[in-house]
């Protein structure tokens, strides 16, 4: 290894590097992630990331505008109107700093995902596919706690922060061009975007319980999803193995989520939302926003 490519290192680890985890290392949890009280006034998505907020947006517009271009997307008011109602109480109780947009997608395909920016996305076989409120609550809680997070952004950072290793001369195996190298970032991105899983688990539950709803909904939902993926090889899975997501959230719940009376799981509101959505037939609709929680 030369004295370039070693300056160069020693320059990122100090620039990247502090009370926290390395860049490429696992995050640590601080006392304000653990502080309820705290939520709504804390950063969460603190840590080097090369793209400002606006710039975030930028790139979050861009790619929910290739999304919509091959979605079909639900336009029925009382949906619309009832799951940004959830989201609006959510968004209120998490640690956003920027409007969450949330659009449902015309599909039985069951998925959600989130772009960065704020947009999130949920398809109609997925709501079928939900027991109660608290469950809907569950999957909004982990979206806007991704858009909290940033996460996509600073998976971005860190993968551009390799490359920019990989650009430096070196004189040992995995140089620039190597065939390791496309590997290696292959499984960089990888633990990284299962590390974003369970901190969105982390605040998610969180948002869920300042919501009012009981965390077993949580539970449900992630064992629900984590049962979905069980047949992706451990390898190349984007998400945590279900065990180690619910050791991790049942040991949060237990040590700073204690039980609050009057804990809600679900209402008549939400069987008659779903009575609804069943009812629906799947039909062609330009994109329409469903919630702008501020």
């Amino acid at each position: 290894m030369n004295t370039r490519f070693c300056a160069v290192c020693g320059l990122l680890i100090v620039s990247f590097c502090g009370t926290a985890a390395c860049v490429l290392g696992q995050s640590k949890r601080s006392k304000s992630d653990a502080n309820i009280s705290a939520i709504g006034h804390r950063n969460i998505a603190q840590g080097p990331n090369f793209y400002s907020p606006e710039r975030e947006k930028e790139l979050g517009n861009k790619l929910a505008q290739e999304v919509e271009k091959t979605s079909k997307f639900i336009d029925d008011s009382a949906i619309i109107a009832y799951v940004e109602r959830v989201a609006q109480n959510i968004a209120r109780n998490s640690d956003k700093h920027i409007p969450i947009t949330i659009k449902l997608i015309d599909t039985e395909e069951s998925k959600a995902f989130a772009l960065p920016g704020g947009h999130q996305y949920i398809t109609k076989g997925l709501l079928l596919g939900l027991d109660n409120e608290g469950e809907l609550a569950s999957v909004l809680a982990r979206g806007i706690a991704h858009t909290a997070l940033r996460s996509d952004t600073k998976i971005a950072t860190k993968i551009d922060i390799t490359h920019l290793f990989d650009s430096i001369p070196v004189t040992s195996p995995g140089k620039a061009g190597s065939p390791t190298v496309p590997m290696t970032m292959a499984l960089l991105e990888v633990r990284e975007k299962r590390e974003a899983e369970l901190d969105a688990d982390y605040f998610g539950v969180q948002y869920l319980y300042k919501s009012g709803y009981d965390t077993k909904c949580f539970l449900d939902f992630v064992t629900r999803i984590g049962g979905a993926n069980k047949n992706v090889p451990k390898s190349i899975s984007e998400y945590p193995p279900l065990a180690q997501r619910l050791q991790a959230l049942q040991k949060e719940i237990a040590e700073i989520l204690p039980k609050h009376d009057g804990a809600v799981i679900s209402t008549n509101e939400f069987q008659e939302f779903k009575n609804h959505l069943q009812a629906t037939k799947p039909e062609g609709a330009p994109p329409q926003n469903i919630s702008n929680c501020n």
